[in-house]
């Protein structure tokens, strides 16, 4: 029985998702731990997120919070940090992402958590990581991209870096790696049947998601220096264009025969061009190429090279990519009350993916929760009334 106080059969968790035996506590907080939280419910876990009070305000706007049952705790509140050990002590996984030591102070530290329950994997996502001279600053996104070396990467040679929004150190490498350490951590419990913490860093993580760049530099084959370089926008083949229209095309020519394929679109012989990889000509070669694709619109561009491999896109705006017909084909998205989200991702085989449903209030689930936790209608009222616990009126 799960902590909602549901029966699971053989068919439920096959119809429900890879992950449907899987209990999941989430502390609401860091935006990569939401989504860590959101992915893990697609695949069928059952994720209880818990809410705070000023939480009450999120609207069906906030898609990150989907998929999840919503329990509002006052975690400060004694008898909220014990209700927030009680689910921790019937769960497979915990979901957290604050500054190293907040959940110590509230008792809900691994070192209780897993006494409680061994078999617990703790799930920490932090930019700096539990230890670390640099472990209790705050940062952003920016500030571990800065520190890595990845930001230095990004953007024109005679500007300031270009900001990635926050793909790359806050999802790319803090949710997709508290995911990888969680996975592991379970497919190890089956053996040894213990759990442990798994610590996440986004710092750890960025280097593994610049290995390219680091062996080109390794090679001698990667200059230290912005847009001088095949893949950060200094190669003609591999940028985005401007069109006629004012919208852009995207180019990723890189391989020679693809770059055969976007020449022989563009108009040009391939013969009247300097060797793909004279890096002294992609200035020229990228004012040719500029001129060129002034001459025509984007979805004149788009009609040209659809079907081709010269590895053109148009850039899409967001009201426009879920419209595009491979996107609707793939389910890339999806639209609920009014907002387009992800789609279920990634696609399997054998076992379904959670379709979305609409985003609950936070706290639509208390009562049911602290019920499915063994708590009786007195005890789970006397939280309510106490302000260690929190039941939406919407629901």
């Amino acid at each position: 029985m799960r902590p909602g106080g549901e029966e699971d059969t053989v068919s439920d968790r096959t119809s429900r998702g890879p992950l449907a035996d899987i209990t999941v506590v989430e502390f609401a907080g860091l935006t990569p731990v939401s989504v860590a939280g959101m992915l893990m419910s697609g695949l069928g876990a059952d994720v209880i997120r818990v809410d705070r009070r000023d939480h009450e305000a999120d609207s069906s706007a906030n898609t990150l919070r989907r998929g999840r049952r919503s329990v509002s705790l006052d975690l400060k509140h004694p008898d909220g940090a014990r209700v927030g050990r009680r689910l921790a002590g019937a769960a497979d996984v915990l979901l957290e992402g604050y500054r190293p030591g907040v959940m110590e102070r509230l008792g809900l530290g691994p070192e209780n958590l897993l006494q409680d329950n061994p078999r617990l994997i703790y799930g920490r996502l932090t930019g700096w990581g539990q230890q670390g001279p640099c472990a209790q600053m705050a940062g952003h996104d920016i500030t571990y991209l800065a520190l890595t070396g990845a930001l230095h990467l990004i953007g024109p040679a005679d500007a300031p870096p270009v900001l990635p929004l926050n793909y790359v150190a806050d999802i790319g490498a803090g949710t997709m790696f508290l995911l990888m350490g969680i996975l592991a951590a379970l497919h190890e419990r089956g053996g040894s049947g213990r759990g442990q913490v798994v610590d996440a860093a986004m710092v750890d993580a960025v280097p593994t998601l610049a290995a390219t760049v680091l062996r080109e530099r390794a090679r001698g084959e990667w200059r230290d220096e912005r847009g001088a370089n095949g893949l950060d926008g200094g190669a003609p083949f591999y940028r985005a264009y401007t069109c006629r229209d004012g919208r852009y095309i995207a180019v990723g020519a890189f391989d020679s025969g693809f770059f055969a394929q976007f020449v022989k679109g563009l108009g040009f012989d391939q013969a009247s061009l300097p060797p793909q990889w004279d890096r002294s000509s992609w200035p020229a070669v990228s004012a040719r190429f500029e001129t060129r694709i002034r001459e025509r619109t984007r979805a004149e561009w788009e009609a040209e090279f659809t079907g081709t491999d010269a590895c053109v896109a148009p850039v899409l705006t967001l009201a426009e990519a879920p419209l595009h017909p491979h996107m609707m084909a793939r389910q890339a998205f999806c639209e609920i009350d009014g907002h387009w989200q992800p789609g279920p991702a990634p696609k399997l085989g054998r076992t379904s993916m959670q379709v979305p449903e609409a985003v609950p209030a936070p706290g639509a689930d208390t009562r049911r929760v602290l019920g499915g936790l063994g708590l009786s209608d007195a005890e789970t009222e006397e939280l309510l009334d106490s302000g260690a616990a929190y039941q939406s009126p919407a629901q």
